[in-house]
């Protein structure tokens, strides 16, 4: 053998080594982010997204009353564009209840975009009637895409939790930094706000 094929050999290996590593890391990262919300109750994760989005930039963040909410628990503007949003901490997929309550809230608190906004997916049915009633859908892969795009793992945190229970999980996972995105992207629509 000689010491060209060697090297080659030894750089294979050591590709090989490179991608299992790499592979086993983006492994233990998603589960990472799907505990994130694991031990969070409802206001805790209220709490959380409204966190969330005045890290996003997003301006007049205010959770509403724990009861009579009239379907919101958030109201937030950006851009000119007001919005009322239905936050849902489940552990299966959100069904149409919660695009029911967003699109009467919306109306109810005078904001131009209602919103679901979930740590999971959303079942069939919601995302059919979702579309039909312009309801932006927030599903967990675009909540923990807002989450990345402001952090940056273990340098710090810039999102606070106002929930104790939101609070002790974030310290598992600490987070700096900033970025843009479009903010009304909807997942399962593609719902213009003007």
């Amino acid at each position: 053998m000689s010491i060209t094929s060697i090297v080659i050999i030894i750089v294979g290996i050591l590709v090989l080594i490179l991608l299992a590593v790499w592979i086993w890391y983006m492994k233990r990262g998603s589960r990472d982010d799907e505990q994130i919300f694991e031990d969070m109750e409802g206001r805790d994760f209220e709490d959380y997204c409204a966190d969330l989005l005045d890290a996003k930039g997003f301006e007049n963040v205010e959770t509403t009353p724990d009861s009579h909410d009239f379907g919101i628990d958030l109201i937030a503007d950006k851009d000119g564009i007001s919005y009322a949003i239905q936050c849902k901490c489940y552990s299966a997929p959100v069904g149409i209840k919660a695009v029911q309550e967003a699109y009467a809230g919306r109306d109810y608190y005078g904001s131009m975009v209602a919103v679901v906004m979930s740590n999971q997916r959303f079942t069939k049915n919601a995302v059919e009637f979702a579309s039909k009633l312009n309801v932006v859908l927030w599903d967990g892969d675009y909540v923990m895409k807002l989450i990345h795009e402001v952090a940056v793992p273990d340098r710090g945190n810039i999102i606070q939790p106002s929930g104790s229970k939101a609070k002790k999980l974030m310290k598992r996972r600490k987070y700096i930094g900033m970025g843009d995105i479009d903010d009304t992207e909807n997942t399962y629509t593609d719902m213009d706000p003007d």
